[in-house]
């Protein structure tokens, strides 16, 4: 799902994501990628001291195959949308 957004990170050695999180989800997964290019992912974590954030991070360092330093929330770290900076 996340296939041309994967490759224009790996082309720029980084990429902006905006993602709407559904957190306490049974798993970690990528819902939809909505028309404005949103990325709806389910989290399970709660969103309790910034558990689901960690969460989001661990999952989106997987999915880009980076460490979770190259991730960074940059704005909405309390909110459920949030712009996230992923670089390589």
């Amino acid at each position: 799902m996340l296939k041309k957004i994967i490759k224009t990170f790996q082309d720029k050695k980084e990429v902006y994501l905006r993602v709407k999180i559904h957190p306490n989800s049974s798993q970690n997964k990528i819902t939809e990628i909505m028309s404005d290019e949103t990325v709806k992912i389910n989290i399970a974590a709660q969103p309790v001291k910034g558990k689901a954030n960690q969460e989001l991070i661990k999952f989106l360092a997987q999915e880009f195959g980076v460490t979770k330093n190259n991730i960074k929330i940059i704005s909405g770290a309390g909110e459920r949308v949030k712009l996230v900076k992923i670089i390589g």
